[in-house]
């Protein structure tokens, strides 16, 4: 005779297992769309502004999103809207449903994916560089493809937010840790410091003393990866206690050319670099790390098949001779 399972016996103790409602509440794309736009606004008037609708309209559609599921997902002030704890739970699902039919709709017709709009969030340096010549390629495949590109330090994480979010349909970054992105290694970018010419007539690397004595000149650390270098720097010994954060690579180079510091950017980044410059190898780390970013596409899984997607991804491998 067969034996009891303890776990079954122990669930008819404690009660039947709880049952789904037998009618899950009606919500339209409508309603989503609304509550996902004044989240993002942060006001009712802006959201209704940027959709083209009266205010009350606009209002009356998240209301009755709220009623729908029972739970207050905004909360209302003099200052604007912010989300309620159940609108911070559910606006990652309403977004990623809006999301889903769009992604639906492009993918039963690829025409209309390739004469609409993709939008890539990347850095300056790959932008020139890289995507430029990419989707020089790409406008003549497709001409009527509208191309979008977003500066991927603005979202504060290296692009992943915009692709996350799907704000940007493709990232052209860094490789992010732990995103759950989908990511295609494209190339290996070098970091090199870059000096005055006339401080390295003969063209040797400097040694980490050298570095420490200068003033170290950065981009802003919220523009991209450079918290990383700085730690490189760090744990070789070569991170003076002068480091000041500049805006603009141009200005960055300049300063250089004038004596104020020297600076560690990309190889990418240094193409066409001024005569009054140099772009030198880092001096040998002490454990045979090498300071390097790893650039790639990006994309949110489920996306990667989409035909402008696609034909991007297609471009930017025909670029580098993939």
């Amino acid at each position: 005779m067969p034996r009891p399972n303890p776990a079954l016996r122990s669930r008819s103790r404690s009660g039947p297992a709880p049952k789904l409602p037998a009618r899950l509440p009606f919500l339209t794309l409508s309603q989503l769309r609304l509550f996902v736009a004044v989240a993002e606004e942060g006001s009712f008037s802006a959201a209704a502004a940027g959709l083209g609708m009266s205010q009350s309209s606009l209002s009356e559609g998240v209301r009755a999103l709220e009623v729908a599921l029972g739970q207050e997902l905004l909360i209302r002030s003099r200052v604007g809207v912010s989300l309620s704890a159940a609108g911070s739970r559910v606006i990652g699902y309403a977004r990623d449903a809006l999301l889903a039919v769009q992604d639906l709709q492009l993918a039963a017709n690829p025409a209309a994916a390739l004469s609409g709009q993709l939008t890539v969030a990347t850095y300056r340096s790959i932008g020139q560089h890289l995507l430029a010549p990419a989707l020089g390629r790409l406008h003549t495949q497709h001409p009527a493809l509208h191309i979008r590109v977003l500066d991927a330090g603005r979202d504060g994480e290296g692009g992943v937010r915009f692709v996350t979010s799907g704000e940007a349909d493709v990232g052209l970054i860094e490789q992010p840790e732990g995103s759950g992105l989908l990511f295609e290694v494209l190339l290996r970018d070098s970091y090199l410091v870059v000096l005055p010419a006339l401080a390295a007539p003969h063209g040797a690397p400097p040694a980490w003393s050298d570095l420490k004595a200068q003033p170290l000149l950065i981009p802003s650390l919220t523009s991209g990866p450079y918290g990383r270098v700085l730690d490189f720097m760090r744990s070789q010994g070569g991170l003076g206690p002068q480091v000041s954060e500049i805006d603009e690579d141009d200005v960055i180079l300049s300063m250089v050319e004038y004596g104020l510091g020297y600076t560690v950017f990309p190889r990418l980044a240094l193409r066409g670099l001024r005569d009054t410059l140099v772009a030198l190898p880092l001096p040998p780390s002490q454990n045979g790390q090498h300071l390097e970013r790893v650039i790639g596409l990006a994309i949110r899984p489920g996306r990667a098949g989409l035909p402008h997607v696609r034909a991007l991804a297609e471009a930017v491998r025909e670029q580098l001779g993939r």
